[in-house]
């Protein structure tokens, strides 16, 4: 069982595909693929939940269960031999989970979706009873204002999922970026940290850029544009444009880049291309996630800082919180269709931060009783 990349002739277009022993394409698990396709999902996350339909067929075929019939008992199995599928084997030693809570979750968020999708198309009936509950809405911090409208009513929550603890990816220091810019050997990697630090952008958005997203002069600022035919497939998450506004400074970096590295005579638009190197990819073409993965992993090993380019827009938003933007503000400029995704992912308060706050409210007490 593996999973098979193919690509559509005449389009480039890479499709996904998860095949038997016998090499032949598991026909439940493509109509789902071509649904998440059909319906414009990104060609990484289809990757991603194919790989996560062949870990559940190989769940399926060690435990002898058929995908058409399943319970509730048969999927906490299934998180159970996520943690260890060598559950057979015995062992002295104690046994730490082959996957984290994380990528646990988001298999079963998958698999749920494939069965949704499997009953909607009337293949099958009542796993719909095994996955989901209706509960009333669960008390959140941020409330919105028409609240008091919907918060008596029912909504659909997936009855499996294990708790994620939660751990604060860290922050990075200016100093720590500098390091990280001064470490890079071209002017397009210096661009690329920068523009990722200054402006919070995913790493899909930043390679989607083009040239016409790029507004200098009297208003810095760069557009973000959801498009579905990047030649490199990445795609803008949120599906929303918006605009981010950016330093003077930021734009000097990419005039720079533009003037002493940007290939000439080359037939795209991309912002961030291949510039140099033999055998990374063809000069002139769009950079890819790959070879981004690669820049930040010689990064750390460079500068014995362990950063991802999703480091940096967590480092951007702390930052916002900490000067003291208001969230709302912060939500739009990070591109997020809920304030508490906002709230969740990126208020990140360290030790140091409450004693600066406490600090204040001591000198804020000690002037009132003064008076």
């Amino acid at each position: 069982m593996k999973v098979q990349k193919g690509i559509i002739p005449d389009t480039d277009r890479p499709v996904w595909m998860v095949l038997d022993d016998d090499y032949l394409p598991i026909e439940p698990i493509q109509k789902y693929l071509h649904y998440l396709d059909s319906v414009g999902r990104s060609p990484n996350t289809i990757q991603t939940y194919a790989h996560n339909l062949k870990l559940f067929w190989a769940f399926l075929k060690d435990s002898k269960l058929s995908w058409f019939e399943i319970n509730m008992e048969e999927l906490s199995n299934f998180i159970h031999w996520l943690r260890n599928p060598n559950s057979g084997v015995l062992s002295i030693q104690p046994q730490v989970s082959k996957r984290c809570e994380k990528t646990i979750n988001h298999c079963l968020t998958t698999v749920c979706g494939f069965y949704e999708f499997q009953e909607r198309i009337e293949v099958t009936k009542e796993v719909d009873v095994y996955v989901y509950r209706y509960q009333l809405q669960p008390g959140r911090k941020y409330k919105p204002f028409l609240h008091h409208i919907s918060k008596g009513k029912e909504v659909k929550t997936r009855l499996l999922k294990i708790k994620e603890p939660k751990k604060f990816p860290g922050c990075l220091t200016a100093e720590e970026v500098n390091k990280l810019v001064s470490a890079c050997n071209t002017l397009r990697d210096k661009f690329l940290v920068r523009l990722l630090y200054e402006t919070g952008l995913r790493i899909g958005e930043a390679l989607g850029l083009r040239h016409e997203d790029m507004v200098t002069g009297k208003n810095n600022e760069i557009h973000v544009v959801p498009r579905l035919d990047n030649i490199n497939y990445v795609r803008a998450k949120s599906g929303v444009e918006r605009i981010v506004h950016v330093s003077k400074e930021l734009m000097q970096w990419y005039s720079a880049y533009l003037i002493d590295e940007y290939p000439e005579d080359i037939d795209c638009d991309f912002v961030f291309v291949v510039i140099q190197a033999p055998g990374k990819g063809k000069i002139g073409t769009p950079l890819s996630y790959k070879t981004v993965d690669s820049l930040f992993r010689r990064l750390s090993k460079k500068t014995d800082i362990k950063v991802n380019p999703h480091l940096l827009r967590h480092t951007h938003a702390t930052e916002l919180i900490r000067s003291g933007w208001e969230m709302a503000y912060v939500q739009k400029r990070l591109g997020h269709t809920d304030i508490q995704t906002t709230i969740n992912t990126y208020v990140h308060l360290t030790d140091n931060d409450l004693r600066i706050e406490y600090d204040k409210y001591l000198a804020a007490r000690d002037g009132e009783n003064e008076q």
